[in-house]
């Protein structure tokens, strides 16, 4: 009788990344190019997505000459009418922002990429932007961190 042994590799905190071939992050700051604009955005944004690379991650965050690298702009931020009311009034407004994210992995160019990245928040037209938009960008800004850390070093 043969007998072969299998080893399996978890990671729990999301990252799949070869420590190895890959020690820094670059993380450039994303500036604003969206036409309507909330002042904090921008900071909130670059802080939670630097952080979340220096909680999930071992890598030494760099300013140039990184093994991998994340760049890129805040192109959008709008509000739309999501739903109406009986009366014909709008009863929802949704917020959006939208990044896009250049990552150049420099230990393995065949995970390069260029693309957006969109998050949406809703928020009942009765309460007034200003009273709920730091709340709303926040959640935001996080599940953006989210989905650009998962489409840069998750391979999931």
């Amino acid at each position: 009788m043969l007998l072969s042994s299998c080893s399996i590799s978890y990671k729990f905190n999301g990252a799949s990344i070869d420590y190895t071939k890959t020690k820094t992050i670059q993380i450039s700051d994303f500036p604003i190019r969206s036409s309507y604009v909330w002042g904090p955005m921008a900071p909130l944004f670059n802080n939670t997505l630097k952080d979340e690379f220096a909680n999930h991650t071992h890598l030494a965050q760099v300013k140039r000459n990184g093994d991998m690298k994340i760049e890129g702009e805040i192109t959008q931020y709008a509000q739309r009418n999501k739903s109406v009311s009986s009366q014909g009034y709008s009863a929802q407004t949704e917020l959006s922002m939208t990044v896009n994210v250049r990552f150049t992995n420099n230990a393995n160019h065949s995970n390069d990429f260029e693309k957006q990245f969109t998050a949406t928040s809703t928020y009942e037209t009765t309460k007034n932007l200003n009273s709920v938009q730091e709340e709303l960008v926040t959640q935001m800004v996080k599940d953006l961190s989210d989905q650009i850390f998962n489409a840069t070093v998750a391979n999931w």
